[in-house]
């Protein structure tokens, strides 16, 4: 009789060890996130899109940039998805199609540029000096383009004849995923600094 209460009080104590670690481990995750997003752009929604990920992030820099990138990749994708679906709306004016158009051109090349941005982050490898510099510089470059062809999505919805919901909710996906971008590129040039 007293083995298998001894061997239960062996298991509970294995179990509250290994939860105290698990739950340490996720607190110091959780809380390098915090601090690593304090220097972007829009801190709340830094730690608000990446928290998700502490268990995959853990305290790794390199890790959380390439999630950083991920988390924008996917907000362009979405977005890019939902401004192909309004050209498919019928009885749109010429202008608002010729928006469309251009907003849809303009998130594709967002999408390509932050995809060869990851996969350039995720080539890194054990690069030093000078070729981990010149990384660094493609990516930043192309983040930083990719920014620009956002914000150029929106230029196309300027003036009062487009105003309406399909500007308000594009316009409303564009800021998104041009903040998740900006933090995604505060986190790489910090990465790139201390490296």
């Amino acid at each position: 009789m007293a083995k298998p209460a001894l061997l239960l009080l062996i298991l509970s104590v294995v179990l509250y060890i290994s939860s105290t670690e698990t739950s340490a481990a996720a607190v110091a995750s959780s809380n390098f996130i915090k601090s690593s997003c304090k220097t972007t752009t829009y801190p709340a929604l830094c730690i608000q899109s990446l928290s998700a990920f502490a268990t995959s992030i853990q305290q790794n820099p390199l890790q959380l940039t390439q999630t950083a990138l991920s988390v924008s990749i996917a907000s362009a994708q979405s977005t890019k998805t939902f401004v192909y679906k309004l050209t498919k709306f019928k009885g749109l004016k010429p202008r608002e199609i010729a928006a469309l158009k251009d907003c849809s051109e303009e998130i594709d090349d967002t999408v390509d540029r932050l995809g060869k941005s990851l996969k350039e982050l995720k080539s890194l490898g054990h690069a030093k000096g000078k070729d981990f510099q010149w990384h660094m510089s493609n990516i930043e470059t192309w983040v930083s383009a990719a920014l620009t062809d956002e914000n150029t999505c929106t230029d196309g919805f300027g003036g009062k004849a487009l105003n309406g919901k399909m500007k308000s909710s594009i316009r409303g996906r564009i800021v998104n995923v041009a903040h998740v971008t900006s933090n995604a590129l505060s986190l790489i040039n910090k990465y790139a600094i201390k490296h």
